[in-house]
Order: C-alpha cells, then structure tokens, then sequence
C-alpha cells in the first residue's frame, strides 16, 4: 500500500495515451476560445486546480479556471506580475515551479493555499510575447505534473499560432478574390497580422504608466511597421527590420515565425529525448532526424527568400531547444 500523500503512478503507456488524447482534444478545437477552453480541461487531468490569466497592457486578469469549485473563480482577479514566481515565468519566459508562500498575498488570500503548498507558473508564449500565465497547483490531493501541464502549454501555444496562420492564409485569399472583381486603388504596404485569443478581453485592473491605447479588434491585432505611423517611431529603434523594405520585413517575421513552429512541433513530440540530450549534450545526435528534415521544410519555403541571410531555424534550435548553450547540441551539430 503506499505510503499517505504519496502519488499512485500510471504505467507509462498509460500515461502517454492521456497525454496524445489531451493534445488532440487541444488541436480538435476551431477556435482560440475553444483552444483555451480544451487546454484547462485537459489540464485539470494532471493538477488539481487549475487557472488562466491573460496579460494585456502590462496588466495580468483572470480568464477561466479549473477545479477552485466554480469556473468563474479566477475571472478578472488581477495577477500580481511583479511577485515571485509569476513576476520569473513572465519575465524570463520559462515554467516556473515555487511555493504558495511566494504567490501574492492577495491571491493567497483569495484562491486558498493547497494542501502540499507546491504550484506552478506557465507562459503561454504568442509571437514573442507572453500573452497568458497558466496558474496550477495540487489542491487537497497534491496532484502536479508539470513535465504533461508545459507539454500542453507548448501545444497550445503552437495550435493558437497554426489556426492564426490560416486564418490569415484564408483573408488573403479572400482580399485576392475580391481585387480580382472591383477596381481598386493603388494598395498600401501589407503589415502582419496575428489573431488575438485575448483581444476582447480588456483586463480591469491596469497599473499606473500603463494605460492602454484604443482597444484593437476583437478579431485582429495589427502589426503595423515602423513607417506606417509617426506614432509607431519609438518601437523602431527596437525592431530588427526596421531598415527593410515593407515587403523584405514582411517575409523575415514569417520566416522566424514559421522557424518557431517547426522548433516547437521538435520539442512537442520529443520531450523525453530533449531532456536527455540538454543532459548529455548530445541533443543534435539524438533529433538529427527530426532535425535535418525540419530544416530542410524551412530551407524548401524560406531558403532563396530575403529572410535567408537571418538563420532563423538555426537560432531558434540553439535558443528553444539548448537554451543559447551551443556545447549542448553536441560535437556533431553544423550550423
């Protein structure tokens, strides 16, 4: 019999299986309110409470939860960015596990502490930003499994950027059509869009020097380039292809984008080899397979494009999968 408070452990294949049903429940979904919906269901499998806040404007409300008695427990609760755990897994992007007694006071006070006290902190990353912070912790059975909760995250995160994708292959399509029936004058640059899952949701609670602007779309957030606006001047200074031509940067944002999906979808379906590879340093030995032929996807779209000279595949393998630690890739790997 186990020992008390001790945690039962599924066989392995047991425990896989679960895991690819959750992911595909998540990739089931159509829309992103579905998406996030699926990803606290399929959460709640591998925690005990489980809550998702949204981070807009420098400001972090809750969205939905999971297992605190009532969905609406977590919603529009305003998450302290700046303590402990949450403040390290929004700002330097990585899961974050810590003890209730690091959280806020005020969410202590208002969400309870679980019985073993230990929780967990996810970013869910969309186009460079953090755009939710996935709160979990064990409640009164102290059920935690964080390795299955940041395989979800990741999942989602990546499903959300695919279905804004097509989305957007879907609205250019539409745009060419209709150009074809009407006469239309001389078109302006294109700018990047990214579908917003959060767009709508304002949070109520925004700290001083960080009033929102108009709110976007409920639909779309546009990503408008430096020269588009005098308004937009400052973030110039920070954007890497601020000296391109509209188009030239156009193409090098998807290309790091699309260089991140195929990174993410290496990490998704490799999380054990990944592990031992960072471990071992011999990461590229262990995925050259997976490795070569993602490489080789991005080179067949991107290779002969403008975005070529950026080496996007080959920074998002050192920075996603070793960690900006060339040594772990191993002796093997060639950029």
């Amino acid at each position: 019999m186990p020992a008390a408070g001790s945690e039962t452990r599924a066989p392995a294949h047991e425990d896989s299986s679960a895991l690819v049903s959750a992911v595909s429940n998540i990739h089931a979904a159509t829309t992103q309110k579905e998406i996030l919906r699926a990803l606290l269901d399929a959460g709640s499998g591998y925690c005990s409470r489980i809550a998702l806040f949204v981070v807009k404007a420098g400001a972090a409300s809750g969205w939905q939860s999971r297992g605190f008695g009532n969905e609406e427990t977590a919603k529009d609760f305003p998450l302290d960015l700046n303590a402990g755990p949450v403040a390290s897994a929004y700002q330097n992007r990585v899961v974050t596990p810590s003890n209730i007694g690091e959280m806020d006071a005020r969410f202590v006070e208002h969400f309870g502490s679980p019985a073993q006290e230990r929780v967990l902190v996810l970013p869910l990353a969309l186009k460079d930003k953090v755009a939710a912070l996935v709160y979990a912790d064990g409640g009164d059975s102290g059920k935690l499994e964080s390795d299955a909760l940041e395989l979800l995250v990741i999942a989602t995160s990546a499903w959300l950027e695919v279905t804004s994708l097509r989305k957007q292959a879907a609205a250019k399509e539409d745009g060419a059509a209709a150009s074809r029936d009407e006469s239309v004058a001389p078109p302006m640059h294109a700018v990047s869009s990214f579908s917003d899952p959060f767009a709508a949701h304002s949070p109520k609670h925004v700290p001083a020097g960080h009033a929102p602007g108009p709110e976007p779309s409920p639909e779309v957030v546009e990503v408008v380039s430096a020269h588009a606006s005098a308004a937009a001047a400052p973030a110039a200074a920070t954007d890497p292809w601020a000296g391109l031509s509209p188009e030239d940067a156009d193409v090098h944002r998807k290309a790091q984008r699309f260089a991140r999906l195929l990174v993410d979808e290496i990490k998704l379906y490799n999380q054990a080899k990944v592990a031992e590879g960072r471990r071992k340093k011999d990461l590229y030995d262990r995925l050259k397979e997976d490795i070569d032929k993602s490489r080789g996807t991005f080179q067949k779209r991107y290779g002969n494009t403008a975005a070529a000279s950026g080496d996007y595949f080959n920074h998002e393998l050192l920075r996603s999968l070793a960690e900006d630690d060339i040594s772990i890739m191993g002796s093997n790997f060639r950029r």
